[in-house]
């Protein structure tokens, strides 16, 4: 693999700030961001890209390739959370390979936001349809956990105890969604006119905040990695290797399809990334048996630093490779 991918990956500031994040824990400084501050940065990065990716969807338009990828980022979303329950269950109770699998089966909006940037950064151009398979691939997976819960536990004649509607509701309105489809909506109906607005707001300020967001990641990943002693080699393991056997995977569906260089590595950056946010809320409320620091410490300590660290390039070297 080409170092200088490596290279122009770590050395891109909000790549640096995860580091100094990380840092800033293992020499024990008192560094530390307040909490609404994350949650407001968070909003404020999913409604810019969502925004974006509304004015770029109407640029682009919806041909046969937009519509064979929503199909591509659903059948992923159904599809992973089945077959990496199925590993798990190689050591683990159903209850925590449920929600683990449903965790990876879900998406990370940061890590498709941080691999746009290092696009930016290379050049490389990408479409605005992809944060509409974003928005797509963040919620199926949450059912399919609670399907593969209600089918393997043991006492299956027991009602569980929560309310399809509100497990729906949490899926596909809790409000990380809700902000990106909407952001997504307007930036369609409003398009350059919108932008030209919006600019100022969603473009200047938006690599200064993501590195921001990623300063705090890094201090709550590195908090995390004491965690990492209750999962054992097998989760530390499963939570490397898999990401890169769905990255796999979702290189080959892109190649299939004819995507173009910047589009296959945020598909592939989609199929590989893992929920920290919504699914284990969605998993807390309704698998409360399952143990959330398996399920947490593993997407946010080990598969989130991997795939903006190591995943981005690794993953672009792959696609260079098909590609050529």
């Amino acid at each position: 693999m080409d170092t200088s991918l490596i290279l122009s990956n770590i050395l891109n500031p909000p790549i640096l700030f995860f580091f100094l994040g990380m840092l800033a824990i293992f020499v024990k400084s008192d560094l530390e961001v307040p909490p609404p501050i994350p949650k407001l940065f968070s909003l404020y990065l999913l409604f810019a890209i969502g925004f974006k990716g509304g004015v770029e969807l109407v640029k682009s338009g919806i041909g046969s390739e937009v519509i064979l990828t929503m199909l591509a980022a659903m059948a992923m979303a159904c599809a992973v959370p089945i077959y990496t329950f199925f590993i798990l269950k190689i050591k683990l109770d159903p209850y925590n390979a449920a929600a683990i699998a449903a965790t990876y089966g879900s998406i990370s909006a940061v890590t498709f936001i941080t691999g746009s940037s290092f696009l930016e950064q290379l050049g490389i151009s990408f479409d605005g349809y992809m944060v509409a398979a974003l928005a797509l691939m963040e919620s199926p997976a949450i059912i399919v956990g609670l399907i593969l819960v209600n089918l393997f536990t043991a006492d299956q004649d027991e009602e569980r105890d929560f309310s399809w509607p509100e497990v729906l509701q949490e899926a596909f309105l809790n409000g990380s969604v809700f902000l990106l489809v909407g952001s997504l909506i307007i930036g369609a109906l409003t398009g350059e006119h919108g932008w030209k607005v919006l600019s100022p707001f969603t473009q200047d300020m938006f690599y200064g905040v993501l590195a921001f967001f990623l300063l705090d990641m890094g201090l709550v990943a590195a908090k995390r990695i004491k965690d990492l002693e209750k999962t054992g080699a097998f989760l530390i393991s499963f939570a490397i290797l898999v990401p890169i056997l769905n990255a796999s995977i979702g290189l080959a569906l892109a190649w299939a399809i004819g995507m173009g260089q910047g589009n296959a590595l945020l598909f592939s950056l989609l199929c590989a990334s893992a929920s920290y946010i919504a699914v284990p809320a969605a998993m807390r409320l309704t698998v409360p048996e399952a143990n959330p620091s398996l399920y947490i410490s593993t997407a946010l300590a080990v598969t989130f630093p991997f795939n903006i660290i190591v995943g981005i390039p690794l993953y672009l070297y792959g696609i260079n490779l098909l590609w050529s």
